[in-house]
């Protein structure tokens, strides 16, 4: 019949479940002018556990000059309640950074290091396989105390200084954090420059690559894309993402970089696919909720915008009930 579809078409397949890690606390506020006290950030982890979240990025363990932000990344871990079954960990630059973490009291660190070689001299003046293998100390330190390490790439899909990054990069990359025992490892959107046809073929060449690796996606939505490149992504075999809440974010060392993709935003779209997430995303909504009222501007997230499709749909069928 004209017009019908074609069921003979080849069927797309899509994951019956993925993890979503929250990473509002960290990328979230790192850019934020103001900075939500440490019982807010309480509260928003608080509520974000309530939500289902079973994998948290808590803070930072650097320098206050380089991210005030993240000043009492320490007080937050002593005060806060840990969870039997959720993943609490945060970025770290260095040894010092993975001995904080250590003495707060978390068993998990993650460190970063960017796939473009003219942002790492830019802003470190080394290249990221130097600065990977630099981690070495990080590793024997993990490995002696029972935490584990896991590492994030930025600007894998493209740099505001050097534009597009080369695959070779970021492969170079991985292989020196697969050497250190690193086998977590997140490609990073920095700046919102990825788009889908990229995210794919990037995906699916690392998996094959490096099937040893757990990989991870963390997508900021600076061009609009994040959700069209996560659904990608999923089709690439990516099963982990980052998100945070409120879209809140950005990169103080990255011109241009904008927010994350807003969890609540990830949320709505992959339940709305049939994709479980584990999440309440009615809690997560309010959680966005709260985290803007905190730092004082509106969330960049559509849902908490529009609403959840499944409550334009109650509305109207409300009204018609009311006729």
């Amino acid at each position: 019949m004209k017009g019908s579809f074609d069921m003979s078409s080849p069927t797309i397949t899509w994951p019956a479940r993925v993890t979503l890690c929250e990473v509002g606390l960290r990328d979230g506020l790192q850019n934020e002018k103001t900075i939500p006290s440490v019982e807010q950030k309480l509260q928003l982890l608080d509520a974000v556990v309530a939500s289902g979240v079973k994998v948290i990025e808590i803070g930072a363990f650097v320098h206050p000059k380089a991210v005030p932000q993240m000043v009492d990344t320490d007080a937050l871990c002593r005060a806060m309640k840990k969870i039997d079954g959720v993943e609490y960990r945060a970025l770290v630059p260095n040894i010092k950074g993975v001995q904080r973490a250590f003495d707060a009291g978390l068993t998990k660190a993650k460190l970063a290091v960017s796939a473009s070689e003219a942002h790492c001299l830019a802003n470190f003046n080394s290249t990221p396989v130097r600065m990977v293998e630099g981690f070495a100390d990080c590793a024997e330190f993990a490995a002696q105390n029972r935490m584990t390490l896991s590492g994030a790439i930025s600007t894998s899909f493209g740099c505001p200084f050097q534009g597009k990054v080369p695959v070779a990069q970021v492969e170079n990359v991985v292989r020196s954090f697969v050497k250190l025992g690193i086998t977590e490892l997140s490609l990073s959107d920095t700046t919102g420059m990825a788009n889908p046809r990229q995210v794919y073929e990037l995906g699916t060449h690392m998996i094959r690559m490096f099937p040893e690796v757990q990989w991870v996606m963390h997508f900021h939505n600076t061009r609009d894309m994040a959700l069209a490149n996560i659904v990608t992504a999923m089709q690439a075999g990516i099963r982990m993402f980052d998100g945070a809440f409120a879209g809140l974010g950005g990169c103080p060392f990255a011109p241009g970089a904008s927010g994350n993709v807003a969890s609540e935003d990830v949320i709505h779209m992959l339940h709305e696919m049939g994709v479980d997430t584990g999440i309440d995303l009615l809690k997560a909504m309010d959680t966005a909720r709260m985290a803007a009222g905190f730092v004082g501007h509106a969330a960049a997230s559509t849902v908490l915008k529009a609403g959840r499709c499944a409550d334009l749909v109650k509305e109207k069928a409300k009204a018609q009930d009311n006729k």
